[in-house]
C-alpha cells in the first residue's frame, strides 16, 4: 500500500487532538497511515510516498532545526506545503505583507524600535497585542495600553509584531476556516473566555462547530490564493482564522505548517484532509511520470 506519514512531537505521539480519525479516513482511500516523531532518528522518511506535517507544536522553540529536517524530508519524497512556504509561514511577519484583502493590521518590532514602535502603535489604536514573530500556542502574547504597561513584562524573546487589539474578539470571537486544496470546507467558531482573548482551551476558551458563509469562505480563499501564488503551487491544507475589524473580516493567521484541524471539534475535517492527501500523491506520481 502508499505509505503515508504523519509527523508530530515527542510529548504528542499519537497525533494531535482528535487525530485518531485520521489514519482510517486515509486508510479508506487506500493510503497506508501512521504517527511519527519528526525528530526521531530512527524514522525513515524516505519510505514514505508523503509526509503530511500535523501536531509539530515544538517547532517554534527549533525552528532551525525543523526546517533543516524539513528540507531534508522534501529531498526524499513529497512533503506536503513544503520547507520554503513552512519557513515563510513561521514568521508571522509574512503578516504585514498579504495581499490585497483585509488584514489585521500588523507592524514589526525587535529590541532597537521597541520603545519608538510601541507608542506609536499604542497612540494609534489605543490597546494593542504584541506577539512573537515565531511562536504558537498563544505563548508570549501580550496586551498593552502604554509603554508603561506592567503587563509587558511578559514579553518573551523578538522580534515581535504588534496589531490592535480587535474588541470584537470578546464578543464574536475568532473563526478558523479550513481550507484543502484552495477550496474551504469548513468553520470552528472560537471564543475566549471574560477578559482573555486567546481562545486557546489552555486560557479557558471554548470551540464549536460554526457555519462556513460566503464571506468567510471568500476570504479563507483569497489568503490561501495568495500564498499559492507566491510559491507556484496552491498550499494542500491550511487553517486560516480571521475577526471582524471595523466591520469587515480581517485574516488575524494564516496556519500552513500545522494547523490544528479541531478534529475534536469537526472529525468531520478529516476527510477532505484524507482527498487532498490522496490528490497530492496522484500529482507527484503524474510528475514523475513526465519526468
Amino acid at each position: 500500500m502508499t505509505l503515508v506519514l504523519l509527523a508530530t512531537f515527542s510529548l504528542c505521539p499519537d497525533g494531535e487532538f482528535g487525530g485518531e480519525v485520521l489514519v482510517p479516513a486515509l486508510e479508506a482511500r487506500g493510503l497506508d497511515a501512521r504517527w511519527e516523531i519528526w525528530d526521531d532518528p530512527a524514522v525513515d522518511w524516505s519510505a514514505a510516498d508523503a509526509v503530511a506535517v500535523r501536531s509539530t507544536w515544538d517547532y517554534h522553540r527549533r525552528l532551525p532545526e525543523f526546517l533543516e529536517w524539513a528540507h531534508a524530508v522534501e529531498k526524499q519524497t513529497t512533503l506536503l506545503n513544503g520547507a520554503e512556504m513552512f519557513a515563510w509561514n513561521a514568521d508571522k511577519a509574512y503578516l504585514a505583507d498579504l495581499g490585497e484583502f483585509p488584514v489585521v493590521p500588523t507592524e514589526l518590532l525587535d529590541d532597537s524600535i521597541l520603545v519608538a514602535g510601541l507608542q506609536a502603535a499604542v497612540d494609534r489604536y489605543g490597546e494593542v497585542v504584541i506577539k512573537p514573530r515565531t511562536g504558537a500556542g498563544g505563548v508570549g502574547v501580550v496586551v498593552a495600553s502604554s509603554v508603561r504597561d506592567f503587563r509587558l513584562e511578559g514579553l518573551t524573546a523578538g522580534p515581535w509584531i504588534v496589531q490592535p487589539l480587535v474588541p470584537s474578539v470578546r464578543t464574536e470571537g475568532e473563526f478558523s476556516v479550513y481550507v484543502f486544496d484552495g477550496g474551504a470546507v469548513s468553520q470552528v467558531d472560537k471564543l475566549p473566555a471574560g477578559e482573555e482573548i486567546r481562545v486557546h482551551e489552555l486560557y479557558g476558551g471554548g470551540s464549536q462547530p460554526g457555519w462556513l458563509t460566503a464571506e468567510s469562505a471568500r476570504l479563507a480563499e483569497m489568503a490561501v490564493e495568495y500564498a499559492g501564488d507566491r510559491f507556484g503551487s496552491v498550499p494542500s491544507y491550511a487553517r486560516v482564522d480571521m475577526m471582524r475589524f471595523e466591520g469587515t473580516l480581517a485574516v488575524s493567521e494564516l496556519e500552513l505548517i500545522e494547523p490544528g484541524l479541531d478534529l475534536d471539534v469537526m472529525p468531520a475535517n478529516a476527510d477532505p484532509f484524507a482527498e487532498t492527501v490522496k490528490t497530492a500523491l496522484a500529482r507527484s506520481s503524474s510528475a514523475r511520470v513526465r519526468s
